[in-house]
């Protein structure tokens, strides 16, 4: 018997990193591409409007390149037009499935890409046009973190799933240490008052201001991403309250 659908409209944040193989410095491996696109495809078959909103962290980092002397803002925005790269790179992946599929970029790039309009997301949304934000906020000083609350909430999404390299939150790093606790719960004021770091503190005190839940799994498994959507128990889920 088909399980239940547990939400109706998601929005997924895929790091940047997630899209390279361990052990590469930059680039998109597309292997992991086409199974990522795979996994959208068949949660949009189960009717989920789904929005994407990509990092661009396997090609650029702006906080590193400012840590070495390049000016903020300008690297803030070589980092957004990574998460472009990587969204048509998505795109391109999600229209082989047919998958139809909306580039929508916060910076102009109407050659490539549709403008960033809230209503016109929201329209391709109920048309199960699967979304993909790109360019961050538009604004240096933000991450891609803040884009996807921001993008949630704009298109009224149930949850914001976000997808990265370990399977939910720890107390430390689990790929630095060995004695770590993994939470399968937390509230925003956990996450704020621990100082976990899984969000920066623009993204989740927008979550919290609009009790947007989040949960935080391992996109390297196959089958994680409808298995999250579909509301099974992985990862780490942040909510207002524990229960």
């Amino acid at each position: 018997m088909p399980k239940k659908i547990k939400y109706k409209r998601i929005l997924l944040k895929i790091s940047g990193e997630s899209l390279k193989e361990n052990g590469y410095s930059c680039g998109i491996d597309f292997k992991i591409l086409g199974r990522i696109a795979q996994e959208i495809k068949e949660v949009t078959e189960r009717g989920i409007e789904i929005a994407v909103v990509i990092g661009g962290g396997n090609f650029w980092r702006g906080i590193n390149a400012s840590a070495l002397g390049m000016e903020r803002a300008a690297a803030d925005y070589v980092g957004m037009i990574a998460t472009v790269m990587n969204a048509v790179a998505l795109q391109d992946a999600l229209e082989k499935k047919d998958v139809i599929t909306r580039v929508m970029s916060a910076i102009t790039m109407k050659e490539i890409a549709e403008p960033f309009i809230r209503r016109r997301a929201v329209r391709h949304l109920e048309k199960k046009r699967v979304v993909i934000f790109a360019g961050g906020t538009g604004n240096p000083y933000f991450s891609t973190d803040t884009a996807a609350a921001l993008r949630a909430l704009e298109i009224n999404a149930e949850v914001i799933f976000k997808a990265t390299k370990v399977d939910g939150v720890y107390d430390k790093d689990p790929l630095k240490f060995k004695d770590v606790l993994k939470y399968d719960k937390l509230t925003y004021l956990d996450v704020i008052k621990k100082d976990l770091k899984v969000l920066d503190l623009t993204a989740i005190t927008l979550c919290m201001d609009n009790n947007l839940p989040i949960v935080i799994f391992n996109i390297t498994k196959d089958g994680n991403i409808k298995n999250a959507v579909l509301g099974e128990k992985i990862g780490t889920i942040i909510s207002r309250e524990v229960s």
